[in-house]
């Protein structure tokens, strides 16, 4: 089989690949066709149902010190319930892959982005074949426009969606291999045994996997009642698992979109506008930039001239010499402070008037943001009269090959989209801009293109995580909070990818224009109510949030809108504390509203030694959050001796997934989180100036370097205790962000306002419109 991870050859055609000689794959003579439809898509269903209930029962335990809430929606029904439900009609598709070879293949409709899910996947397939790991391979799957809304990577959803369904398939197929075994050698499927993939006898007789695979996909074959394992009886499932992609990773065997050579595909760059959004008006000196040294071609895009050539350099020297017009774009004017001023204009007003002494009010500003994933923004696209095909790291494939399809005339079947692996995505890559430009230009010069965005492109003009502001109001009686509201005014987060295939995107994108759609922004506040929920009770609660159109360019962020609008909650939560004169700890506990919730806090504080004496200039901070149905805490040391540079120097983090699969992967994901929340709160945001952010490389954007990691990190992974599997990917950035913040008050006396903390312009930024100079001369 060609693994698309490492090799590519010229375009494939649209028919499917021929099995290689002796092996057995689905779909042509292959082994468990008829499998999958029943169990897959009733089981799939059943996690669905059992996800909506998930605490249901325990919520309404929390304390008798505490005004009950009742359950908000995210509680009940989140958006990865919406996912779930919205891929349930096509699980059945899905189809597991066992060769003559003996290895077991699952081409997974979701991309591998750093999260492990590809490690974590084949545990289960391992598990319930009782085969070694090193045997099964997942790989992500090519676009596959029948799976309709089943193949975007988004909400945190996809262990919950294939948990069950996965273990199901390879629970079958172990049984389909005894009966084959059972049957060849005339004996009872209860007399044999599977250990390591091989099928053992009483007296001694085995077979492997391979030598089955056949008789097994035997449709008359008769098979006993499929049985899943219990948790006690797992050998790899919840065991710390190093992922199986680690050593290609650091070895460099690993093969991301850069890496690929698909044959004639011609390096290409882009100058762009001098502000965001801006469209193309003139190109001014073509006929220079294409007798320059390498130039191949030009190309026209809407926002900016393309330049091919033979190599990277050569394209970026031509780009940079291109001279070029464009208007002023939708936000020419606009900055940081202009945004905020439009957003608190907008801000929704609170129901409850304020009681004087007994009401608390508090506002928090987040600053725009990049994703600021190492690899930058790359495609391959090979656009020809008759079809075409796509390379890249997509987390929404389906709609990008549609899109592509529909902006190149061509029949929307006719497009094929290859997924790459990719170093980040983090919710920015559910939209495929490099794709469609390298389309869009291959189309016009009529050759394969291998089109890369500048680090400063990221930056400046790629889609960020929106400018948005959060205010909140409680009123406080005999020591209880009886009421609390939040309000959220936030620049349009772009939803116009749907649920990752053409009709649901097409619905929100309707009707044209530079200011989003009304239906977009309608499907923004459904996202904000499906997964923004208080885990407290405090009395009468209304949270509500508006979206301002701009026209600039946002997508969606790891755990947006949660690491905001939780995050922003928590601290909410510290100055209700704060007025109460009661430990933060404490109050959190008594408010809680579920008993897995004061778990992890429990567990957080003690291992953290919360309360503890701290040296001068250092002070502890805790904080609570849920979400995609798991539950996790966080307890941070900060050391804010000089205000200016405050560092983490120890975090201690609870996380209850329900059923932890592998807890490294856990490890990682939290850790992961915990990075991501030390830069956002304390000194990583985009400073938009005249229309453009003034951040265009890492020396810019103050992500966080190694040294401000910190050393001491414990993940405290809770046990399986029966409950539904939850997410890991978005959970573990609210808590650190809000106990981050509960420390710098702490310890400076100051309460941030704004966030980043430390947000200063103390660097000199490229020119607006240029790019950059090379890194190497």
């Amino acid at each position: 089989m060609v693994d698309a991870q490492s090799t590519i050859g010229a375009a494939p055609s649209s028919a499917p690949a021929e099995p290689a000689a002796g092996e057995v794959r689905l779909g042509r003579r292959t082994f468990l066709t008829f499998l999958v439809g029943v169990p897959a898509l009733s089981l799939a269903t059943s996690v669905t149902l059992d996800g909506f209930l998930g605490d249901v029962a325990e919520a309404a335990t929390g304390s008798t010190q505490a005004v009950p809430s009742g359950q908000s929606i995210e509680e009940t029904f989140d958006i990865a319930d919406a996912i779930i439900m919205a891929g349930a009609p096509t699980m059945p598709l899905l189809k597991l892959d066992i060769g003559t070879d003996g290895i077991v293949r699952f081409d997974i409709p979701r991309i591998e982005m750093g999260q492990g899910m590809t490690t974590s996947m084949a545990m289960l397939i391992a598990e319930e074949l009782d085969c070694p790991l090193e045997q099964v391979k997942v790989t992500c799957a090519d676009a596959r426009p029948e799976l309709a809304c089943n193949q975007m990577t988004a909400g945190s959803c996809s262990h919950r969606q294939f948990h069950d369904p996965l273990r199901v398939l390879a629970a079958t197929a172990k049984m389909r291999m005894t009966a084959a075994a059972a049957q060849q050698w005339g004996v009872d499927p209860s007399t044999l045994s599977v250990h390591d993939g091989v099928i053992v006898s009483g007296d001694g007789r085995t077979a492997t996997f391979g030598e089955l695979s056949r008789a097994a996909a035997d449709p008359n074959l008769k098979i006993g009642q499929v049985r899943l394992k219990e948790a006690s009886q797992y050998k790899i499932v919840g065991k710390p698992t190093r992922r199986v992609d680690a050593l290609d990773i650091v070895t460099g065997r690993k093969k991301f979109t850069m890496d690929l050579q698909v044959p004639g595909a011609l390096p290409t760059m882009v100058r762009r506008a001098p502000t965001l959004n801006a469209e193309l008006q003139e190109f001014r000196n073509k006929a220079q930039v294409e007798k320059m040294p390498g130039v191949i071609a030009t190309a026209l895009l809407k926002n900016g001239v393309a330049v091919v050539a033979e190599t990277f350099e050569q394209a970026r020297a031509g780009a940079a010499a291109v001279e070029a017009v464009f208007d002023s774009g939708p936000v020419a004017n606009e900055s940081n402070e202009t945004v905020g001023q439009k957003l608190r204009a907008s801000m929704l007003p609170f129901m409850a008037p304020p009681a004087g002494e007994n009401t608390v009010e508090a506002e928090y500003e987040w600053a725009p943001a990049a994703h600021g994933f190492l690899e930058v923004e790359c495609a391959i696209a090979d656009i020809r009269s008759d079809g075409g095909d796509l390379w890249s790291g997509f987390q929404a494939p389906i709609v990008a090959a549609q899109q592509v399809a529909l902006a190149c005339g061509l029949p929307i079947e006719s497009v094929k989209a290859h997924v790459v692996p990719v170093g980040g995505g983090f919710g920015r890559r559910v939209f495929f801009d490099a794709a469609m430009e390298a389309a869009l230009v291959s189309k016009q010069v009529g050759r394969p293109i291998k089109l890369m965005w500048t680090r400063t492109d990221d930056f400046r003009h790629g889609r960020h995580r929106p400018q948005n502001v959060h205010r909140f109001r409680a009123t406080i009686l005999d020591g209880k909070v009886v009421s609390s509201e939040q309000r959220v005014a936030g620049v349009s987060t772009d939803y116009r990818h749907g649920l990752g295939e053409i009709f649901s995107a097409i619905i929100t994108e309707m009707p044209q224009g530079a200011k989003q759609a009304i239906v977009n922004d309608g499907f923004g506040q459904g996202v904000f109510t499906t997964m923004v929920s208080s885990p407290y009770n405090l009395g009468a609660q209304d949270k509500r949030q508006l979206e301002v159109s701009l026209g600039m360019p946002t997508s969606s962020y790891r755990s947006v809108p949660c690491q905001t609008a939780r995050g922003s909650e928590e601290m909410f939560i510290d100055e209700l504390a704060e007025k109460l004169k009661v430990d933060p700890y404490e109050f959190r506990r008594a408010l809680l509203k579920s008993d897995r919730s004061r778990a992890v806090l429990d567990a957080v504080a003690e291992r953290g030694q919360w309360g503890k004496a701290m040296p001068e200039g250092h002070a502890q901070g805790i904080a609570f959050h849920s979400e995609s149905r798991s539950h996790t805490a966080a307890l941070i040391e900060l050391d804010a001796r000089n205000p200016k540079l405050p560092r983490v120097t120890k975090a201690v983090i609870a996380i209850d997934c329900g059923k932890p699969i592998n807890p490294l992967g856990i490890i990682a994901q939290m850790e992961g989180g915990l990075a991501e929340a030390i830069s956002l709160t304390l000194k990583a945001g985009l400073h938009i100036v005249d229309g453009l952010p003034l951040e265009g490389s890492f020396s810019q954007y103050k992500w966080l370097r190694m040294r401000d990691m910190p050393s001491d990190i414990q993940v405290i992974v809770m046990p399986d205790k029966g409950d539904p599997i939850g997410g890991t990917g978005e959970v573990g950035m609210a808590a650190p962000t809000g106990a981050i913040a509960q420390a710098y008050a702490k310890v400076t006396g100051i309460r941030p306002r704004k966030f980043p903390i430390i947000h200063p312009v103390d660097f000199e930024p490229f020119a607006p419109g240029q790019l950059p100079p090379p890194a190497f001369s």
